[in-house]
């Protein structure tokens, strides 16, 4: 049975609508993913992204795998993730849902089959066509594959991105790092975005944060290149402090294991959005020690809550000025511990002095990215003429 691919009306509940006014509003936009927003940050982006979008153009919809289907015959895992895998889509379906959107314009998210069919139908139907660059597969590579499947995966990934790049308009990256990477691919030009916010995140007031730090929470996929048993050594040696440890991965279980013996750590497992605005509200703080994070959008929201993070210097996030009143920087060289025992030392003040800044800077970048993607894909778009398939 072929993975089915769902529409964001289905996702979000949300009707599509006429919108008048801006050029926006004209624009139909089909995205093309081969993630799903309830396994990795790319997809969580344009699932978040979708529930603002659709108020600002006139059609859209995501292309992806069904996280109900199952897998193809043909399919590999993803790097960093063998529970998401890279799977042939359903052609018949997905000719019958763009027929219906009738885009202008087609974005393909990622290098896999999904992205790559986005790519084709754009050609095939003359459709302008725009590709995003959210995430160094090649490196997730390096870090889980064995040497032969790490040179198949890299010839694959080097060759797709090549590709898309070459053939977009534009490629969409949300880091001035992944600017270099996609001009020595060849893209004619490149846009740097912001990451918007599930609104959730947004709607709720915020929470003033506890008197003195006592929790500190970790939330994202239990994977090698998260670092997580870093935050585990500091929860060893810093007893006085609770860490929340939420999210699922490849490497849960070892990490359950080597902290079975520390009271002062609790793993939460998989996480709905709900339950991670619940665990930000009661936490001081938020840790992300990634070896690898492309922009790292939970440190987003939790500012969003009002709780700043401190956030390994590699992030993306860091490129983004009016964010940094809310986030504390661990450099490389820097210990994990020393680094949370120095935060944890400051005075009351400065923690409710960060939650309203952390509010208002998360609020501000999510609105201008919005616009911003209205904009983008205005700017794109061939409004207009439009071949049927």
């Amino acid at each position: 049975m072929e993975p089915k691919t769902e529409s964001i009306n289905s996702i979000i509940g949300s009707p599509i609508s006429q919108r008048g006014g801006s050029p926006a509003g004209r624009v139909r936009v089909a995205f093309f993913s081969d993630s799903l927003p309830e396994r990795n940050g790319t997809g969580a982006y344009y699932h978040d992204l979708a529930a603002q979008l659709t108020a600002e153009v006139d059609a859209l919809e995501i292309f992806q795998p069904s996280a109900r289907g199952k897998h193809s015959r043909l399919s590999l895992p993803m790097p960093g993730d063998p529970m998401q895998r890279l799977v042939t889509p359903n052609l018949i379906r997905i000719r019958k849902g763009f027929k219906a959107l009738k885009p202008q314009i087609i974005v393909a998210i990622t290098p896999g089959p999904f992205g790559l069919l986005g790519l084709i139908i754009a050609k095939l139907t003359g459709t302008r066509f725009i590709s995003a660059f959210h995430t160094d597969f090649e490196q997730l590579a390096r870090i889980y594959f064995n040497p032969f499947s790490r040179t198949f995966a890299n010839g694959y990934l080097r060759t797709a991105n090549r590709i898309l790049c070459k053939s977009s308009q534009a490629v969409l990256v949300n880091n001035s790092k992944l600017k270099d990477d996609v001009i020595a691919l060849g893209a004619p030009g490149v846009e740097v975005m912001g990451t918007p916010l599930q609104p959730a995140f947004l709607q709720k007031p915020v929470t003033p944060p506890p008197a003195r730090v006592n929790r500190i929470c970790f939330a994202g996929r239990l994977a090698a290149e998260k670092n997580v048993d870093q935050i585990i050594q500091a929860a060893r040696e810093l007893p006085s402090l609770e860490f929340v440890i939420g999210g699922d991965g490849p490497l849960r279980k070892s990490l359950e294991e080597s902290a079975k013996d520390l009271q002062n750590v609790r793993f939460t497992g998989w996480l709905s959005r709900e339950q991670l605005i619940e665990i930000l509200d009661t936490s001081s703080l938020l840790l992300l020690p990634s070896k690898l994070e492309t922009f790292g959008s939970v440190a987003l929201e939790a500012m969003a809550r009002g709780r700043p993070a401190l956030v390994s210097a590699n992030a993306g996030i860091h490129d983004w000025p009016q964010l940094q009143g809310g986030l504390f920087t661990l450099e490389p060289e820097q210990d994990l511990t020393l680094a949370i025992r120095d935060l944890a030392e400051r005075p009351e003040a400065i923690w409710q002095q960060k939650a309203s800044i952390c509010r208002a800077a998360a609020e501000e970048l999510n609105r201008q990215t919005i616009l911003q993607w209205a904009e983008i894909l205005a700017k794109y778009a061939n409004i207009g003429s439009h071949k049927e398939t």
